[in-house]
């Protein structure tokens, strides 16, 4: 053999082997135990995040991702969305915000770990929960039981997803980033609504699943059924008190709700972090080893994505990276630092299950053993109303009410999930804002009733989903009615199944009739002017996202369902059974008026002042980005109800004239963190839009003019609409004298009582502190944004500014050797509030 080929075969052999030698180096085995997930043969305790890749763009994953993982997460968990994936039977799309591949990889290079929900039912308050509307249509079909065309259509889409991920060498196993695979989704809270289908199906999902062989472990969430090898796990605000349905198997919370989904007309959910950490350190106390925040970073339903009924544009979520992506805080920095000292506890928790040791009334203690003498403690105080002093291991700890306590060597406090001392940031940002180009304004109006001759007619009233196929929110009922004799006043009566409706008698408009997201369906009741001979009714029924959520909640109908007109003489008359004429859709978007194509199309009427208060118009006008490199926001507080666009992209459905209720919301604006929390405890916004401001990506925007489109369905004033984005953000921090020092400065044997705490200020990526608005060491009164000088004070402004201006972050130590002592003996804390800006 010559000497090239001998090169040619070891150069040869050592790709082989390199190749071979990678994958097995980053290859990983993921199993699970009675007490962990076990990887590569080392239990894990893990924290993970909720963050869905269409409800953001690619451009963003990177920092959304890296904030996460700073925040101390150790996984990303997302939903797949199958109709979106599969938007029409046998063609898939994975491009732009669906790049599933792309987002998984983009967690592996953050170093972080996946856990891939493939269902492929969500839920998610996404449209259809996540199934395409295509599936309905399918002869015989009833979906989530043991129904052969929906178990085809199921499998063929969970082996599509598990296919694609081990091309591309994405399972643990492969070197891939994903440890867990989640089949089907919190099917046991509708479980009995299928009888003895529904138990037959929950086997067929998990056999089939685990027939995919991803070689990681599958989970099912809230299934008490789940069968061997699945791991059942626990949705909810708590989930301290779940134990799975096998004493081999791990206890797992999928979905620890960080807040909650926002509807149109309903005020805006919220949960205090204080409750928050109090339920994630309760669970891992009790013997917990995995937990997700439901949502870590919520984002954005685009376009017609959010579920139904009337879910928001807004998936915000109240989570600790909020919709633009911007740190919540003390949200974000409270679970960060609790991150870290339950990670401080991790040999201790993986080596034992936890002894429990009662301390008092609703008091209790769980204690992690890794040898005798050798111990991490949890302390807890589970009432809500008393503060207490405990004594554990011969030393006294106080005990807030609803809080628990984290002692890594069953000595030092280094977290209290009740005393926040992370920085905060105030209720309003600095915002930079556009206005639109007055001279670039066009307008279209809709024309009332059937518009083209693609209408049909049919007996009966229609069901609106099994009409319009979801391709459109819009359909059209339109009857003719004749009357002899003189003109006379009647009762014109509507019973909808939801969501809007929009009716018109000879062409104008008479009434608008909607529901809200816990009842869609609503009654019309309106006296009538009816003209002698022939009379039209046209009603354009509206779709607010299709049903997500319930039993057989895929056959949940919309649309208009009863009509009839009462005359005082003659009585009623049904005209349900009449034959009506239908069409699917608006002219507008037949023309496709949201597209670049048209912006400057002859269909536009042009001006320098639109028209106002119209129902059933598009406009089109031109706007210049704020500077900068942030994300944008919409403010259409001055329009009603519609959609718009950018650049040819939808931003999402807008219903700014809804208002939600004036009462529910607690009158101070502070929400109790202490006791039970519900999604309707903690509410803000009463009497207010649940939303105003409408996220536009950055990257959908370019220099020079862009283009805004709207179709305004009620009526507004465009001319008042403002695009804004953020430069900066006050934020602020107090912190006393006997704060623990920060968590991650706790180190083994060490004397953590002789540290100091600190106040640690952090800006945005990009923004630095530029002043110090207040601060003050002693005993400074009020709160963020409205700090004031104690009786008792040091002047430390100039250590504040000395330590934090011009800087991206600083700390700043609590001692008396720093700060001075203008109260001996007394307690004091430090007080600082600053602007980061760009």
């Amino acid at each position: 053999m010559g000497i090239r080929k001998w090169v040619a075969l070891v150069l040869f052999v050592l790709l082989v082997f390199e190749g071979y030698f990678i994958e097995t180096v980053n290859s990983a085995t993921v199993t699970y135990d009675h007490r962990a997930l076990v990887i590569d043969g080392k239990r894990r305790i893990l924290q993970s995040g909720s963050i869905h890749y269409p409800r953001s763009t690619p451009e963003v994953w990177p920092e959304i991702i890296n904030k996460a993982k700073e925040g101390g997460l150790d996984v990303i968990e997302t939903y797949v969305f199958w109709n979106y994936h599969e938007p029409v039977k046998g063609q898939y799309y994975f491009e732009g915000r669906f790049d599933l591949v792309r987002f998984v990889k983009t967690v592996q290079e953050a170093g972080l770990l996946v856990h891939l929900r493939i269902g492929p039912y969500a839920c998610a308050e996404w449209n259809y929960g996540g199934f395409p509307i295509w599936l309905h249509f399918i002869p015989g079909i009833q979906f989530r039981t043991t129904n052969a065309p929906f178990k085809n259509e199921m499998k063929h889409f969970l082996a599509k997803i598990v296919e694609m991920m081990k091309e591309e060498h994405l399972f643990a196993s492969q070197g891939g980033p994903i440890i867990l695979s989640q089949v089907e989704n919190e099917f046991g809270n509708v479980e009995g609504s299928y009888g003895v289908g529904g138990e037959l199906y929950v086997k067929w999902a998990a056999e089939t699943a685990v027939s995919l062989n991803t070689t990681v472990p599958w989970v099912m969430c809230v299934q008490d059924d789940a069968p061997d090898p699945i791991i059942n796990t626990c949705n909810g605000f708590y989930c301290d008190r779940f134990a799975p349905n096998s004493r081999s198997k791990p206890k797992m919370w999928t979905e620890n709700y960080s807040g909650w989904f926002l509807g149109f007309g309903n005020p805006i959910p919220y949960r205090p972090v204080e409750d928050l950490a109090f339920a994630v350190a309760r669970f891992f106390e009790t013997g917990g080893t995995f937990q997700n925040y439901y949502m870590y970073f919520g984002g954005t339903n685009f376009g017609r994505t959010a579920g139904g009924p009337l879910v928001a544009t807004s998936y915000d979520y109240d989570a600790p990276i909020d919709e633009y992506g911007f740190l919540r805080q003390p949200k974000w920095g409270h679970l960060r630092d609790l991150h870290k000292a339950i990670k401080h506890c991790e040999e201790y928790m993986i080596s034992s299950d936890p002894t429990q040791v009662q301390l008092g009334v609703n008091l209790e203690a769980h204690v992690y053993y890794k040898h005798s003498n050798k111990c991490a403690a949890f302390l807890a105080n589970y009432g809500s109303r008393a503060d207490a002093n405990v004594t554990f291991n011969g030393h006294v700890y106080f005990l807030p009410a609803w809080s628990v306590s984290i002692l890594p060597d069953c000595k030092n406090v280094i977290f209290n999930t009740a005393k926040v001392v992370s920085q905060r940031t105030l209720g309003e940002s600095l915002f930079a804002s556009t206005t639109l180009e007055p001279s670039s304004w066009g307008w279209y109006k809709e024309r009332i009733g059937i518009w083209s001759n693609s209408s049909f007619s049919n007996s009966g009233l229609l069901e609106q989903i099994s009409t319009t196929k979801d391709t459109s929110d819009f359909l059209w009922y339109t009857i003719s009615v004749n009357v002899t004799g003189q003109r006379k006043e009647l009762f014109l009566h509507i019973e909808s199944l939801g969501h809007a409706a929009l009716i018109f008698v000879n062409k104008k408009p008479i009434r608008f009739g909607y529901g809200n997201h816990e009842d869609a369906s609503f009654i019309l009741n309106e006296k009538i002017a009816i003209n002698t001979g022939n009379n039209t009714i046209d009603m354009l029924s509206m779709m607010i996202g299709v049903q997500n959520y319930g039993p057989w909640f895929d056959v949940a109908g919309a649309g208009i369902f009863f009509v009839a007109l009462t005359d005082l003489e003659t009585g009623k008359v049904d005209l349900s059974a009449e034959e009506w004429t239908y069409q699917v859709g608006l002219e507008g978007e037949y023309l496709g008026l949201d597209n670049l194509s048209l912006a400057n199309s002859s269909l536009w009427t042009t001006g320098a002042t639109p028209p106002v208060n119209q129902s059933l118009i598009w406009y089109k006008v031109s706007f210049l980005a704020p500077e900068g490199k942030g994300p944008l926001a919409l403010d259409l507080a001055s329009m009603g109800k519609g959609q718009t666009w950018v650049n040819g992209r939808s931003v999402g459905r807008y219903w700014s004239t809804y208002l939600s209720p004036s009462t529910g919301c607690t009158s101070s604006g502070v929400c109790d963190y202490r006791g039970a929390y519900d999604a309707n405890k903690c509410l803000k916004n009463c009497g207010q839009p649940a939303q105003t401001l409408y996220h536009i990506p950055r990257t959908w925007v370019h220099h020079g003019e862009n283009l805004l489109v709207l179709h305004e369905e009620l009526g507004g004033d465009p001319s008042k609409i403002s695009v804004r984005t953020r430069t900066g953000q006050e934020i602020c921090a107090y912190v006393s004298d006997t704060d623990p020092p920060p968590a991650h400065s706790w180190k083994p044997n060490s004397e953590f009582t002789s540290q100091n705490p600190e106040v640690q200020l952090k800006c945005e990526q990009g923004w630095h502190i530029t002043s110090i608005n207040f601060a003050s060491y002693g005993t400074p009164a009020g709160n963020c944004g409205t700090f004031t000088v104690g009786s008792c004070s040091a002047d430390v402004l100039t250590i504040v500014e000395q330590a934090c201006l011009g800087k991206e972050e600083c700390s700043i130590t609590i001692s008396t050797e720093t700060l001075g002592d203008p109260c001996p003996g007394a307690l004091k804390r430090l007080a600082v509030q600053a602007l980061c800006s760009n």
